[in-house]
């Protein structure tokens, strides 16, 4: 085969870099937002804060500073762009000279002013950043073991064991791995027994547990003795407790040769137990979800608004974009041209960015007014290619929005990929969402009784007679992915 030159010509589309740069803010969560935009303020000298900036001039009037504030020209606020404007293909062009006059790509002021935090100082004092290190079950042991009066070997093996316990409170170390820790010829495998045990007795109850059945077991020990149904517990317990949940209390009772009435007192005793006893000691932050959109309802109308909280209002430090006038092509004024290039860019890129977001987040809102209105069970099917339809964009864009954004409603606060299901049909014609099937499954569990719990089939069956056809398989899949147990494991024993 002979090598030649060929001229062809095509099309195809390049990703600049700052439309890359534009789409990976686009799918940034709130927190991975936060940090971009301090990364950015901590290596590009161009951009400033504009709520800061604003603070130390205030503070510096006060103390009677009289020298003259940046002009409009070069770094006042401007007003915030429009919720309905719209960014253009061209716009993204940015010209080898840059001007260096303040226009509404220099600020980045974010929507909704209601929102917006007051300018008094105490409102940026946030009291949950002064806490101590929340204290963890490993701490509370570690306290217990400082009281007692243990010898230095005792004392060594018993801290061993405290550092094998998982936050749930089990030991998770069998008895050679602990005395593979200690690693001291001297210690024998009764000694380590003897300190399990101890540190068994310290609280919360039933703490230093190998598994479930010695949980409960150290648990019951410590009752009083008079408390009804113990004995009968403990030997239930001592038989172990993975089949409990699927036996009969008559069952049970031929078993152990108790009376029927004996072995409900023992269940019920047994119920009030703790299963995870490390949970009531370990103080582990609740991790808050920090909504990206408000909705709420005026006059009768739903409402989206943007959480302007969530990002500081950038902004061109005029200072250093006054410099630019009288910069040439040495290296110091091209890193001034491209340190302002990328601020305008960010600034750019983070508008169209909440542009997008609340556009989506009002489509939805619009499409899925019957369930701001009803609940779960009046929410319709919705695929990401309705939204993408209505508002002209692409399906992967509002993939990228609708992750990791979430949504505050009077209904809860919700994910924005929540409000998008799949389709059964009905038996009218129409379309019912797996979302409102699994609301009503979950309302057909919670009416049915405890001794006679609904089956997989006999919900099918019931919403069969609700016009929503449904196969067993599909209720059985909704049912485990909403973490419910079959209905032998949800019928009570008493």
């Amino acid at each position: 085969m002979k090598q030649s030159i060929q001229l062809r010509l095509g099309q195809h589309l390049t990703m600049t870099p700052q439309l890359q740069h534009a789409i990976r803010l686009l799918q940034l969560s709130t927190l991975e937002l936060q940090k971009e935009i301090q990364e950015a303020l901590e290596t590009n000298f161009m951009l400033e804060d504009g709520e800061e900036a604003e603070r130390v001039a205030g503070s510096d009037s006060e103390r009677g500073d009289t020298s003259t504030p940046p002009s409009d020209e070069y770094g006042a606020l401007a007003a915030p762009p429009s919720v309905d404007s719209e960014i253009h293909a061209d716009s993204t062009e940015i010209p080898d000279e840059l001007p260096v006059d303040t226009s509404w790509t220099d600020v980045f002021d974010g929507y909704s002013p209601s929102l917006s935090s007051g300018s008094d100082d105490g409102a940026d004092f946030d009291p949950f950043a002064h806490q101590s290190r929340p204290q963890t079950l490993l701490d509370h042991l570690a306290w217990q073991l400082n009281l007692c009066r243990l010898s230095e070997r005792d004392t060594m093996i018993a801290q061993a064991v405290i550092d094998s316990i998982d936050t749930n409170g089990y030991l998770r170390a069998s008895c050679e791995e602990l005395l593979a820790t200690i690693d001291d010829p001297a210690v024998s495998a009764e000694e380590v027994e003897a300190v399990v045990h101890r540190v068994q007795s310290f609280d919360p109850p039933g703490v230093g547990a190998r598994d479930l059945s010695e949980c409960l077991l150290i648990q019951l020990r410590q009752l009083p003795v008079e408390t009804p149904g113990r004995e009968v517990a403990m030997d239930i317990c001592r038989r172990g407790c993975e089949q409990l949940p699927k036996m009969e209390a008559s069952a049970l009772a031929r078993q152990l040769k108790e009376t029927e009435e004996q072995v409900r007192v023992a269940l019920a005793l047994i119920r009030r137990l703790n299963p995870r006893p490390g949970g009531l000691v370990a103080e582990t932050p609740a991790p808050y979800v920090v909504p990206d959109i408000f909705v709420r309802k005026r006059d009768g109308r739903w409402t989206v608004e943007l959480n302007s909280d969530l990002t500081p209002k950038l902004r061109v430090n005029a200072d250093y974009a006054r410099l630019i006038r009288r910069a040439d092509q040495s290296a110091d004024g091209v890193a001034l041209r491209s340190h302002l290039q990328e601020a305008r860019w960010l600034i750019k890129s983070l508008a169209s960015r909440n542009e997008t977001v609340l556009r989506v987040g009002a489509k939805i809102v619009e499409m899925q007014q019957e369930f701001f209105e009803h609940g779960e069970e009046a929410m319709r099917p919705m695929v990401l290619r309705d939204i993408a339809e209505a508002l002209n964009l692409h399906e992967s864009t509002v993939s990228r929005v609708t992750t990791q954004k979430y949504m505050h409603t009077p209904r809860g606060t919700f994910e924005l990929k929540y409000f998008f299901s799949s389709h059964v049909n009905t038996a009218s014609g129409g379309e019912c969402s797996s979302t409102a099937i699994r609301a009503l499954i979950r309302k057909l569990i919670a009416g049915e009784s405890a001794r006679k719990p609904l089956s997989d089939s006999v919900i099918a069956a019931e919403l069969a007679s609700q016009g929503i056809n449904v196969a067993r398989r599909t209720v059985a899949k909704y049912r485990e992915a909403m973490g419910v147990p079959p209905s032998n494991e949800r019928k009570r024993l008493n």
